[in-house]
């Protein structure tokens, strides 16, 4: 029998990072393959990236929805249990052999309690990581504990999960998803880019991208005023500033955005760039600007420059190709110097990444394929590896 396997997504960024592990799933004729879509996917202020999905000829199994109004903790509490009873009732009437969830999103948090409840065997990717300036952190270990199979983006990350009591033949260290993206990625030229967002480039451009910090009590959007006052510097660079997810504080930050770009010539807004088009943009900037995690991990494969403002992704592998800085304008102003000077621009180019060569999916579809062949099932009774003193 064809072993039913979901796929949950809830953002644009989660959907590009798993986009090939989808497509490399509906290939096998083992596998029914069933995408689950929630979160911000389905708001239109946020720009019904669900469609983005459906663009890339995927079928959408369930629409979940799960974002109340305001963005508030008690908001994130309100749309964590939506999450929890509409994805209860899925599992119930859908029992899946395995669901695939990524990263450490409050929504997947949830996804992951009903699943468990479920009896759903779960396997997590890109467990291991730390983001120390982010309640993240705790929400990708308490993902890891809940999941039967992990596939880590480094071997650091990999013993950082078996540390964490999971045990080490259930833990496999792949890679990242966002080296095969950008290797895989048929870019568009500047020219294409600028017809697709009605908005014509100086010689330099940039893509910045800021997202909630929700550890800090002003939610970030103090770091964010300091942001705009740094780009407001550089005249003649275009800059496309990407808007925030559906963190706590992300509407404020997104409104901002978009006063920012009516007040300035140089400057353009878009609710999302969908995966080809934001790597286009990555790829034809000199440098990427703010705390989002593609700036660590797809920047880098593209040999160009980040500057990574505050404690957002603090604790994470940061390849030579990263400058980070304090979010105080003059120190974003000072790295952003750097990041785009000549000496540097030509430094980048010789970088390498250390998140693996691009082969990801293959290698998760095929560890998949052969614990279902030796099994028959995933089991979901677990037990704690100690480590040896």
């Amino acid at each position: 029998m064809r072993k039913k396997i979901g796929v949950l997504t809830a953002t644009r960024a989660e959907f590009g990072l798993l986009k090939p592990l989808i497509l490399r799933l509906m290939k096998e004729d083992i596998f029914e393959t069933q995408v689950l879509v929630t979160g911000a996917h389905l708001c239109p202020e946020f720009g019904y990236t669900y469609k983005e999905i459906e663009e890339a000829g995927i079928p959408i199994a369930a629409r979940i929805e799960c974002v109340t109004n305001g963005d508030e903790s008690e908001a994130i509490s309100r749309n964590m249990a939506m999450a929890l009873e509409g994805f209860g009732t899925y599992f119930a009437q859908n029992k899946l052999d395995l669901l695939i969830v990524l990263g450490d999103r409050y929504e997947t948090m949830a996804v992951c309690i009903a699943a468990m409840n479920a009896e759903i065997p779960i396997a997590h990717i890109h467990g291991g990581e730390l983001t120390e300036g982010a309640v993240d952190e705790a929400i990708r270990h308490s993902i890891t504990k809940m999941s039967h199979l992990h596939f880590t983006s480094t071997e650091v990350y990999r013993k950082r999960v078996i540390q964490l009591g999971e045990e080490p033949d259930r833990v496999f260290n792949v890679g990242a998803l966002a080296v095969e993206n950008t290797r895989n990625n048929n870019f568009l030229t500047r020219q294409e880019l600028e017809t697709y967002l009605d908005f014509e480039f100086m010689d330099k451009m940039a893509v910045v991208t800021f997202h909630p910090v929700t550890l800090d009590d002003k939610r970030g959007i103090s770091q964010f005023e300091e942001l705009l006052t740094a780009i407001d510097e550089f005249k003649d660079i275009s800059f496309i500033i990407t808007k925030a997810n559906a963190d706590a504080g992300g509407r404020a930050i997104n409104e901002r955005i978009d006063e920012f770009a009516d007040m300035h010539d140089n400057v353009i807004a878009v609710s999302s760039l969908g995966v080809r088009r934001y790597l286009s943009a990555v790829n034809e900037s000199v440098a990427v600007i703010g705390n989002s995690s593609s700036g660590i991990t797809e920047a880098p494969c593209l040999h160009t420059p980040t500057v990574n403002i505050g404690d957002r992704q603090r604790g994470r592998i940061m390849p030579d190709s990263v400058l980070c800085c304090k979010p105080v304008a003059d120190d974003i102003v000072r790295t952003i110097q750097k990041a785009i000077s000549d000496e540097f621009q030509e430094l980048v180019q010789t970088m390498t990444n250390p998140f693996g060569e691009g082969k990801t999916s293959e290698s998760i579809v095929d560890i998949i394929k052969d614990i279902f062949a030796q099994n028959g099932q995933i089991d979901v009774v677990k037990t704690f590896y100690d480590l040896e003193n």
